[in-house]
């Protein structure tokens, strides 16, 4: 089955909280997880352990800014600047509060800059809200694996 988000997450407590809020949403089967910035851009290009997966780009990548060995923007970077990539949108999800960062972001075209919420229910929610967001309103480009809540 070919997942239609792609979640980069490294710290094992938000990942778990990330799918949580997602499943609760129906979209906690459409996710592929990677733990840092060389396997997500393995993952988008076919490349090491994923070139055998399904051809298709994700209809949404869920990005932190602090990931090991290359960064979410150095991620977002690459990606905004493949052809065959850089229409993907891409929320980046932190709790990075930089401004720098924020910025960063924004001039490499990033779809959305959300900081983590601190409470547990104020996470839960934040990413209920970006799954329906970008899972049920927002129509993905071509050439992506629809989320599958959205095509109900």
């Amino acid at each position: 089955m070919q997942n239609s988000i792609l979640l980069v997450e490294d710290d094992p407590r938000e990942l778990e909280l990330t799918l949580i809020a997602l499943k609760r949403n129906d979209f906690g089967d459409d996710v592929a997880v990677v733990q840092d910035g060389e396997q997500a851009l393995d993952y988008l290009f076919r490349r090491c352990g994923f070139a055998n997966r399904d051809a298709g780009n994700p209809s949404l990548i869920i990005l932190d800014v602090k990931t090991p060995n290359l960064t979410g923007l150095q991620v977002l970077e690459v990606i905004r600047e493949s052809e065959m990539t850089r229409t993907i949108p891409v929320v980046i999800l932190t709790n990075s509060q930089s401004v720098s960062d924020l910025q960063k972001a924004y001039d490499l075209h990033v779809n959305s800059f959300i900081i983590k919420p601190f409470g547990l229910d104020d996470f839960v929610e934040a990413v209920s809200k970006l799954g329906i967001f970008w899972g049920e309103l927002n129509n993905p480009p071509i050439g992506s694996i629809p989320i599958s809540a959205h095509v109900r």
